[in-house]
Parts: C-alpha cells; structure tokens; sequence
C-alpha cells in the first residue's frame, strides 16, 4: 500500500504544503518531521515531511527522491510552533521551517549559470552589468546564483542574467546544493597493549636516551591513562610533544591502534568551567518562590498545565539560584531544560554557573559558534545528551524530545526581538506558545520586566513571583575570590550562607550645573572624584555610554554639513583607532576629510561622544589606569566576550567601558562605582516605548555596583534630571515607574491598551518608495471600509531612520483590538509586517 505525505517545500514563495508518495526503498524510513529532497516541476527542493494523508488531494504525486537525516529534523512541538508562528506572524510556512534547521543542513535551490563564450555578441554591446557577469564567469568558470551575490554585491545581477540566458548567451541549471554540516570523525588513537607491558617494550621505541624514545614512551603512558580513545592533538597536548611520525612509528609496531570516530565540535571544550558548584541555603523569600516553583514542576509532571510564571526580582536578588534548582528538578523528573538570554555577551558567565552546577550536561548555541558546533549542539540535544541548553535567541528552536523547562533571562530585552531578517518574531511570544505545546514550566525573570507583558500577566492570573531583596549568596566563594585578590570586606550577617545587600545608592548630577560651573569636561566632579577613589582603593568601576565610537558625528561648522552614510543617511561616526567613519548600520567606512565636500572649508569637526572617546579621556585623566573597552568593535572575533570578561573578574583591569553589553546580568564583587556618563541617551527618541528602554538600561546597568561586601555606588549623568524614567531608576523604584508608564501609554494609545502592526516598506528608488506607500495606504484604507473595522491607520510616513543600506524605509502603523486580522490573507507584496514590534523607529 502506497504512503502519502504532505511536504513543506523549502521555497518561502510555496507556503502550502504539498502532496508526495514515499517509494518503497524509503518505506518505513520517513516519518512527520523527516528532512527530504523532493522533485517540485524542474528543480529539486529540500522539504520537510509534514504529516502523512490517507488521500492526496491530486490524482498523480511523484515520489519523495532521498532522506538527508535518518532521524526528523523538527519535533510534533516544533511543526506545531513553525504553524503558530506563520500564523501570528502572518509570514509563510517555510520561512518559519527555516528558523529551526541549524545552518549549513537547510539547503535552499539555486541556479547554475555557466558561460556560452562561442555565441557571445561583441562585449562593447553588452551592459555593464552583463560586462561583469561575463568576466566573472570567464575567470572563475560555472558558478551557483550565491556564489555571485558574494562578487557582484549590492546590485541585482539576475534581470540581466535572465537575458541573458533567453539569448542563449548563458546556460541555467537548477541544482540542490548539499548540506555543509556532517559528523566530523578523525583518527583516534587508543593502546593496543597491556599497560603493563609498556616498559618491556622500551628497546623497541628507539636508541637509548634519545628524545625520540622518551617522547613516544610518555606517548604511551599518556594513552595508558586514558579510558577511550583519544585524538592525535590531543594526545600532543597531554603528552607535552609528538608528531604524526611518531604515532606511525608505534602504529607499525603494534604498540597502539587507530580507529576512525566522530568528534564532537564542543565550544565549552575552551571555556574556562569553575569547580563543581553545591546549592547555597536559600533565603525566606527565595524558599517562598523556589516552593512554588517546584509546585508548578511537579504539576507539569502529572501532566497539569501551568500558566506562566514571571520572576520579578530585584538585581542582585538570587534569581539564578531558582533557575538553577528549577532545572535541577527538571532533570530529575527525566526532562530538558532551555535556559535564554538576550546577549551572547551574557551566555559566558550563564553557561559557567550551569555548567558548573552540571557538569558535562550543558550545551551552548548562539550565532558566534561555527557552523560544526551549532550541528552538533543540535544533534546531542535532539538525541537527549545535552537535558540543558544555555543560548541567545536561536537556542528557542532547538529540537528537545522531552522539554519540561523554559527559561527566559532578562525578558524584557528587545535582543530578542528579531526584525533584520524575516520572520520578524518575538521570542518571548514564541517561548510561551512552545512551554503551552509542549507542556512545560515557562520561567520570565527580570528585574525591571516589560510593561505591556507585565500587564497582560495581572489580567491573565500569571504567577508573578517577588524577590525584593538584593543578596550576597555563596559567602564562602565570594570570601575566597576576595582573598585572591588581596581584598578584605565584613561580610554581613545573613541566612545561612547568605547574606543581605542593600541595592548601591544613586547620585543623578545636572550637567547642565556642571557646564555652569565651568566644567566641560565629560566627567562630572563627583564622577571624577569616585573614580579616583575607586582606582585608590584597587577596586573596580564600569562607565556606561550606548554609543560607540570617538565622536558620534562629524560637521562643518562654515556651512553645516553634515557626513552621511551614502547608503543610509545616517551621521558617519569617527573612530580614532581606525582613523576612519564608520556607519554603524551598514558597515561603510571612509578616511576623514580635510575639508568639507559640500563648502571645501577646513572647519571640520568631530562632534559627540562615544566609547573611543571615554576610553581615551580615561587614559589621558588616569594613566595609571588599566582600562578595557567592551562593545561590539572589540568583540567581533570568536571568544572575545569570554576573554573580556575573564580579563576583568581576574582584575587585570581597573575600568570597565562599554555600552548596553555590560548592562545586563554580570557579576562582578570588585565593581563598586558604575559611571552612566550620559543617561538621557534614547529619551527622546519619537518611540512609545523610549522612556521604558532607558529606564530598563539605567536600572540594569545600576545593578552591576555593589554585588559584595564591598558595597558600591552609582553616578547618573544626565541634561534631563526630572524625567521619570531617570527619577525613578535612581531610587530603582520598579512600580513606581510601571504605574506612570501605564498611565501614558492608556492616554496616547498604544501597548498593552491596543495591538500594533507596523508594515514597512524597503526599496532603492526613492520615488518607487514613495509612491508604492501611498499605494499601499490607499488600499489599507479600502480594506478597512469595506470590512466596517475600527483599525486606525497612521500613514505612510517615511521611517525615523529613513534610509538603511541603500534603501528607502517608508512606513504604516496600524492599531486597535487585532490589525492582523485586516492583513490576514492580503496581497502585502514586497511589504514586511511586524506583529506587535516593540520599536516604531
């Protein structure tokens, strides 16, 4: 009897699922969740098996042409998440598919384009574009359609290739590029004797009390002592020296004997993992949440749902102690953990408290690991090998058999908003549908949570869960790391082992006061004075600033122009250790001017600050100073976050600078002063949730002062002192500000008192634009009056950053009970839509 299977194509332009028979060879083979190739009219496509159907819907299928894994690449959970989220997110099936197949294993089709030179017309009659194609392919033969978008960047090369090829002057063959991901198996090499037997076999590894006998005997006693096979490296590595010659040498002699085995890509293999970590005693207010908690997992293992749980505690206040015993109970109960968070910056010190704790069973995934260890991370965990997975927001997709745990750090950080690249989701909203489908726990923990979620948690009886107390757990540790260090501090008395902290008082000084008193100078006298006091005592400090950079826009000040991104119109920013302008939207760069392009005078001016700027006046104010900077310049290469922070907790630096990478969730006893050299950065952006960012940003990054017996302080310099969100973040005042942000989002009308949808438009002919807004608003406005909806429609409007890499950005805001609904099912052509986006900019 012939099986049938609904597939779900890998083309986002196909976003029904379509009908195929399984040959007999593949019999028993494929199931829902399979990865396949399939033949789909003259390509052949990846897919993924979706469900089986007793009758397929046309009268003749074609069969299914290989399986590329033997086990399903997408659980029942995960087909049904990749459902609800083409759903809420009105974006196509595979697009979604997309998100949950680890790179290089999600192959999509493209095209072979080879060179006809014998029937090529002279090529002063070609385009120029054409004259490119033409000699890229001559030089470098054949090529796939990606492979020229990596040569011929920023340009659409296919309408002329598709003339191209009508004209017989190019070839087209539609190809399935294979996988770039598979197991990695090396030799090994294990002892092929008794250990024992090593020292009788002394004459044989060479002349007596030659380098070469001692270095292979340690060989072998190093293989003594191993209880599997091991890799040639690493052998080198334990042994203190070999070669390949040396290893044969042994091979030939029967003395040791290689095999070909997997070796697992492992990123925790170079992460420094401290010892074995025992669970403190827990304070009254952590047992009262750890109790419901554990009440909550227990009821997951009966198989009760349980309604999401928020943790909502103060900086400093033991949250990740409940992470950690939730998961704990997690594996008990035979199931796995996810543990997110919003910064790969975060997802060092995260995995090293997990992984300490749990020893050997905790995976990384986030978007700087290799392609071969983001695989093998997935595939340990599909096969239930790694119950934990510590990751960005990636780490959501992964395929867990028995997940019971979920828990989102730092909830309300917008990292784990995406909307660069479709489909523009949030993983939080996705987090919570994935805990509901596959009966998990969903653990939020913050200290200063979103508004609007924070809202829709009292209306929907959500647990919402309070550790009001900062607290110094470990004492002992923390005693020990003092003591390292040279440090002496009292530790105060406390619950067992731990003990209570108060959170650092907040100093908010007017620089507006500080420019009349004759300082111009980017440090305030009061931050001045406690850095220097800082630096006197060997403690530490970090300075804040959100932008990067050593000026964060250069002008003339004859005429006033001002030097742009020519792809985005954004003010170039100057960095003075490239000595260049960089767009931090697009990447261009350029060499300062002389003069001013527009007048050609020589009054040009670097204006601004940034973190090249800070850093460079804390070198000249303190240079005694051992100063790192830490922002996405100086942590573009692999394993800098690790090595950054290594660098600090060890006290190889005095000054911590950075931007909103240091704000969230570090841990660092040494740091007694935090520095916000501008607070009111972002404040006025025409953004409804602006006040709430930068009272989120100045709380957490308050939070990173004081976490020892040391104590600590915060300085808030700002130019808007009586602005709320900067008023109540100095007294880290939560509700306070919750309570006024809800008052003015109810008054305005936005979240969480209306939905959004906010349809964007890119393109590279600003008339284009222009035109297809207007368009587009016209027809938004149609469709709202034939279907007698009280959606409300603002615009089009040109988006605030108006021009990104080259193209236009135009805009449609729509709001009221549920705009998705009127978009649902629409012709939105080259239009992107963001359900609910947590920026307007």
């Amino acid at each position: 009897m012939t099986t049938y299977v609904q597939v779900a194509v890998n083309l986002a332009t196909l976003p029904e699922l379509y009908d195929y028979h399984v040959p007999a060879e593949l019999e028993g083979k494929i199931q829902p969740g399979s990865l396949v190739v399939v033949p789909f009219g003259r390509q052949v496509l990846q897919g993924v098996v979706w469900r089986y159907v007793s009758t397929p819907q046309v009268s003749e299928t074609r069969p299914i042409g290989a399986l590329l894994d033997p086990h399903p690449v997408l659980t029942a959970a995960q087909r049904q998440l990749a459902e609800w989220l083409a759903e809420h997110y009105l974006v196509p099936l595979p697009v979604c598919i997309a998100l949950m197949i680890p790179p290089g294993l999600s192959r999509q089709a493209d095209t072979l384009l080879s060179l006809r030179a014998e029937v090529l017309p002279p090529l002063e009659t070609l385009s120029p574009i054409q004259r490119r194609l033409v000699d890229l392919l001559k030089e470098r033969g054949a090529l796939r359609g990606a492979q020229i978008d990596a040569h011929i960047k920023g340009v659409d090369w296919r309408p002329a290739a598709r003339r191209m090829t009508a004209r017989g002057w190019l070839t087209a063959q539609p190809i399935l590029p294979a996988p770039t991901v598979a197991p990695r198996r090396e030799r090994l090499i294990t002892l092929a004797i008794p250990p024992a037997q090593i020292d009788a076999h002394r004459a044989q590894l060479g002349r007596a009390g030659s380098a070469a006998l001692e270095r292979r005997l340690t060989l072998l006693k190093v293989l003594a002592s191993q209880r599997e096979p091991i890799a040639p490296a690493w052998l080198f590595t334990e042994a203190g020296g070999g070669t390949t010659t040396d290893l044969n040498f042994l091979e030939e002699r029967g003395l040791i004997r290689s095999l070909v085995g997997e070796v697992i890509r492992d990123p925790l293999e170079r992460m420094d993992i401290p010892p074995l970590s025992e669970a403190p005693q827990l304070t009254r207010e952590q047992q009262t949440v750890w109790d419901e908690v554990q009440t909550a997992l227990r009821r997951v293992q009966d198989g009760q749902s349980v309604p999401p749980h928020i943790l909502y505690g103060i900086t400093g206040s033991g949250k990740t102690e409940i992470y950690l015993r939730a998961v704990e109970e997690t594996l008990k109960m035979g199931k796995q953990a996810l543990i997110l968070v919003p910064e790969i910056s975060l997802t060092p010190q995260m995995v090293q408290r997990f992984a300490a704790r749990f020893p050997g069973q905790v995976g990384v995934i986030h978007s700087k690991l290799s392609q071969g260890e983001r695989y093998d991370t997935w595939r340990r965990a599909r096969a239930g090998q790694l119950p934990i997975i510590v990751g960005a927001r990636s780490a959501l997709f992964t395929p867990f058999p028995a997940l019971g745990l979920i828990v989102v750090d730092e909830f309300h950080d917008e990292s784990f908003y995406q909307d660069e690249i479709p489909p523009a989701y949030h993983a939080v909203e996705a987090a919570l549908m994935l805990a509901r489908l596959s009966n998990s726990l969903i653990l939020l923990g913050s200290a200063t949570p979103d508004v609007s979620l924070m809202e829709r948690a009292r209306r929907s009886a959500w647990r919402i869960l309070h550790l009001p107390e900062r607290i110094l757990a470990h004492r002992q540790a923390v005693q020990k790391q003092l003591e390292r260090l040279g440090k002496t501090a009292l530790l105060k008395t406390g619950e067992g082992e731990s003990a209570h902290l108060g959170l650092p008082p907040v100093q908010v000084v007017d620089m507006r006061q500080e420019l009349k008193a004759g300082n111009r100078s980017i440090f305030s006298h009061a931050l001045e004075s406690a850095l220097e006091e800082v630096l006197e005592k060997q403690e530490q400090a970090i300075l804040f600033l959100n932008r990067r950079g050593s000026a964060t826009h250069v002008f003339c000040r004859e005429c006033g122009f001002t030097l742009r991104c020519p792809r985005c119109e954004v003010p170039l920013v100057y960095h003075a250790d490239a000595a260049a302008l960089i767009c931090h939207t697009c990447g261009y760069s350029r060499k300062m001017p002389t003069a001013c392009p527009q007048c050609s005078s020589r009054a040009i001016r670097q204006v601004g600050l940034g973190t090249e700027r800070v850093e460079a006046e804390v070198k000249a104010r303190f240079p005694h100073a051992r100063v790192l900077r830490w922002d996405a310049e100086t942590t573009r290469q692999k394993g800098t976050h690790e090595l950054l922070l290594r660098h600090f907790s060890h006290h190889e630096a005095d000054i911590l600078i950075g931007t909103q990478m240091i704000a969230k969730g570090l841990d660092l006893p040494l740091v007694t002063l935090v520095g916000v050299i501008l607070a009111d950065i972002g404040l006025t952006l025409p953004d409804y949730r602006a006040a709430e960012r930068g009272f989120q940003l100045l709380t957490q990054v308050a939070g990173r002062a004081g976490r020892s017996p040391l104590g600590g302080r915060v300085i808030l310099q700002t130019y808007m002192p009586e602005h709320y969100a900067i008023q109540t973040a100095s007294r880290h005042d939560y509700e306070a500000f919750l309570e006024r942000e809800l008052r003015e989002r109810r008054r305005l009308g936005y979240p969480p008192f209306v939905r959004l949808a906010r349809l964007e438009l890119r393109h590279a002919d600003p008339a284009h634009a222009r035109e297809e807004a207007r368009r587009m608003a016209n027809q938004i406005h149609a469709w709202i009056e034939q279907s007698g909806s009280t959606i409300e429609m603002s615009g089009p409007t040109p988006c605030f950053f108006a021009r990104r890499a080259g193209l236009y950005r135009w805009q449609i805001i729509l709001r009221g009970a549920e705009p998705r609904a009127l978009l649902r099912g629409k012709p939105l052509g080259d239009w992107q839509v963001q359900i609910d986006p947590p920026s307007l900019l």
